[in-house]
């Protein structure tokens, strides 16, 4: 089965899905009534789906990937540069939440819009444990108040540098710092040994952080939980991933209990031109 198709009424050979395909295999010999794949591609093919979505004629057609399945780009959609500035510097750390559980159909519509996030080679190998109940967030972050507790006694830099004895100080007042009292938490996760993990999880997160106030939630990059999954057997038993993955990144979310109303400044660019 070839891995594409192109429909040669619709294609104008422009040659514009041979320049935007990352492996270069699609070629436009002189004289070819319309592309034609190099050796080898089905192997090499990364299914990014490119090739469809950059074809202003709905030409070309992939085994996986079909223009009719993909939703065409609205242009009456696109964000001013006004528009795009409000709506990244109105995004907020939420650390206050209301006593109101996440509805699982949301936290997985904004998982679904972060599969969109981009990936090393398309490999889309995050994946997700959603904690949504905010007794279990709660007992998480005891665990990892254990840990602060072992830094101290270790005299560990970090516990000065990040005042742990205040943060266990407030836990054991009843306020808790770790979780905020968030009502769910995401954890991103991926193989240990893939060499994008990280950034890949970080890329996820970031497009589920930005989407969540659509859906009127908050969210809360969750630092403590980071620090501690690499390093603390008690919260990766907890955790209990899939063997050879590792968390890469997590996220508290929940309904925020108040409206900002400015936005703040932040200091201006650091910028060297080259």
């Amino acid at each position: 089965m070839s891995l594409f198709e192109i429909d040669k009424k619709k294609c104008r050979r422009d040659g514009i899905c041979v320049a935007e395909c990352p492996l270069r295999i699609i070629e436009l010999k002189y004289g070819s009534p319309a592309p034609t794949q190099v050796e080898g591609a089905e192997e090499l093919c990364i299914r990014c789906g490119h090739c469809v979505a950059v074809c202003p004629h709905g030409a070309f057609s992939h085994a996986e990937i079909k223009p009719g399945d993909c939703p065409p780009v609205r242009k009456e959609m696109a964000l001013s540069i006004e528009y795009a500035e409000h709506f990244l510097r109105s995004r907020r750390s939420i650390r206050a939440y209301q006593d109101r559980k996440v509805e699982g159909e949301k936290i997985g519509k904004l998982i679904n819009i972060a599969g969109y996030a981009p990936t090393g080679s398309n490999s889309q190998q995050v994946k997700w444990l959603v904690i949504n109940s905010r007794e279990k967030v709660h007992a998480m972050a005891g665990i990892i108040i254990d840990l602060l507790r072992y830094l101290i006694k270790e005299e560990h830099p970090m516990a000065k540098t990040y005042r742990l004895s205040e943060m266990v100080t407030a836990w054991e007042a009843g306020l808790d710092l770790i979780s905020r009292g968030a009502p769910a938490l995401v954890i991103a996760h991926a193989p240990k040994d893939y060499p994008f993990a990280r950034v890949d999880s970080a890329n996820a997160l970031t497009f589920l952080d930005l989407a969540a106030p659509s859906l009127g939630l908050g969210t809360c990059w969750a630092g403590f939980f980071m620090l501690a999954a690499p390093q603390w057997p008690p919260l990766q038993q907890a955790l209990s991933l899939p063997d050879g993955h590792a968390c890469f990144g997590a996220m508290m979310i929940g309904y925020p209990k108040y409206k900002y109303q400015r936005l703040p400044i932040r200091k201006e660019a650091d910028i060297t031109w080259r």
